[in-house]
């Protein structure tokens, strides 16, 4: 078997798409992005594991609505 077929390059795709989007903000505004990134440092666990819990429901109800 050679590259990836089917739901493996469906994956990659999904990864590649993630790390252009991750790239946006530090490549456009990059003072911006070190002082979103230095407040998010201050915010306790709880917080941080909501935050992640809404993106990873956004990202599932995202998906079922395609």
């Amino acid at each position: 078997m050679t590259g990836l077929q089917g739901v493996g390059l469906d994956i990659a795709r999904a990864l590649a798409l993630m790390l252009v989007f991750e790239g946006l903000l530090p490549f456009l505004a990059p003072g911006r992005w070190r002082e979103m990134m230095a407040r998010m440092g201050t915010f306790d666990d709880k917080v941080l594991r909501t935050i992640g819990l809404l993106s990873m429901i956004s990202g599932l109800v995202l998906l079922q609505m395609l």
